[in-house]
């Protein structure tokens, strides 16, 4: 397994040269978005510029050349989760579109009334708030798997709580807490409650080996742009047999193949769940994204971003001690390099301000997980979140612009 040249990425990455407020930019946001490097920025250019066209269908050469370049980036995304065939992956503008086709298409076919969802308290609300309407809609029960209080899933009452279900759907990794969920054990228990199993993957896929087939989901969520690849395309994957049974999400131009004044026939898996023009340019970005992050390594993407949240909880502790609160596992063979905290006593908002005018970007409020933050007794978390263009040099520079902040705020 090899290790990243983090100075040769950073070069990778136009964005990382900039200075803000005369400091150089340090970018710890990458659990919102990642930035792009210059191969991926280049690819989307490339497309307007020399192949610009709508696919499919088209019998010129670059509508043909086009065609070709959306169905091999669908190609090499298949490949990266290890998808058992391309027609798996359905484009999606984002995994939140992506669970939510799940919720209006399969879960609006098959569930009814008082019929069970498993949740955790973890989940990103979008993987929340479309069941909560399906909720409201057709009266399913969301029932809950609470957190250990080392931040992990309490699951000594799975069995309890997956009997009769139909759907369990978890975070693979939190984006919150950091924390990675075993995916396979929790499919394993649901698959035995005769529960389907959706995987939202947003967290995880970027940063560790991800393999659907192993994972033995039903359904995995996940984007493009938290991998290296533009904003407004995602994917989702599911069994073939499931999409096969599943309705159209969407109605309109290329999700048919035959309409007439009495009605409709639908396409073909995938394109039945890609109405209208869809995505190309980005499609194109998101099979150069895998490129990128292939070339890396995923092994050594993990193995990098262990070592940098071991080192970055290290220097925490030692420079704030118990006046910082950190959520999440410690143990990082358990975490992502997702990294919550709070100073005792100041709002994380304003927090984040002060780093700000060190060129240190972090997040702060709710990171669309109130139900979490609920949980954890606290309105809001800064979150540092680290990807493969960081290294040493940045969790000092954070540790540094944190130490100005709580002298800021010393009364």
């Amino acid at each position: 397994m090899g290790t990243l040249d983090v100075a040769r990425i950073k070069a990778d990455f136009p964005i990382l040269k900039r200075q803000v407020h005369g400091k150089r930019l340090v970018y710890l946001d990458s659990a919102a978005t990642s930035q792009k490097p210059l191969s991926v920025l280049d690819a989307i250019v490339r497309y307007y510029r020399e192949y610009n066209a709508n696919v499919h269908r088209g019998v010129y050469t670059i509508a043909e050349e086009a065609t070709a370049a959306f169905e091999a980036a669908r190609a090499k995304v298949a490949r990266f989760v290890n998808a058992s065939h391309a027609h798996e992956i359905i484009y999606v503008r984002n995994a939140t579109e992506a669970i939510n086709l799940v919720a209006y298409s399969w879960a609006r076919a098959n569930l009814r009334e008082g019929d069970p969802i498993v949740l955790t308290h973890m989940e990103h609300h979008a993987n929340v708030v479309p069941w909560q309407i399906l909720a409201a809609e057709r009266g399913v029960e969301l029932r809950w798997i609470p957190l250990t209080p080392d931040y992990r899933l309490d699951l000594s009452g799975l069995d309890e709580l997956v009997d009769g279900a139909k759907l369990v759907a978890f975070s693979a990794m939190s984006n919150v807490l950091g924390t990675i969920n075993d995916v396979r054990p929790l499919a394993d228990a649901a698959h035995a409650a005769g529960a389907h199993v959706l995987v939202d993957a947003c967290q995880a896929v970027p940063h560790m080996p991800t393999d659907v087939q192993a994972w033995d989901a039903d359904f995995v969520a996940f984007s493009a742009h938290k991998m290296c690849g533009p904003t407004g395309i995602g994917a989702l994957w599911a069994r073939a047999e499931l999409l096969e049974a599943m309705p159209p999400f969407m109605g309109g131009g290329e999700m048919i193949a035959q309409v007439t004044v009495d009605g409709f026939t639908p396409n073909d898996v995938p394109w039945k769940f890609e109405a209208g023009t869809p995505p190309i340019a980005e499609a194109v970005g998101f099979g150069a994204a895998v490129d990128y992050v292939t070339g890396l390594g995923i092994d050594a993407i993990r193995a990098h971003e262990k070592a940098l949240a071991r080192y970055t909880l290290a220097a925490l502790d030692k420079r704030f001690g118990d006046n910082l609160t950190i959520y999440g596992p410690r143990d990082v063979e358990a975490r992502g390099g997702a990294i919550s905290f709070l100073f005792d006593g100041i709002h994380a908002h304003d927090i984040s301000q002060v780093v700000d005018e060190e060129a240190v970007c972090v997040r702060a409020g709710h990171h669309c997980a109130k139900p979490l933050m609920r949980v954890l007794g606290v309105p809001a978390t800064t979150r540092a979140s680290f990807y493969v263009y960081n290294d040493e040099a940045d969790a000092d520079a954070l540790v540094d612009a944190l130490a100005r902040a709580e002298k800021f705020f010393a009364f």
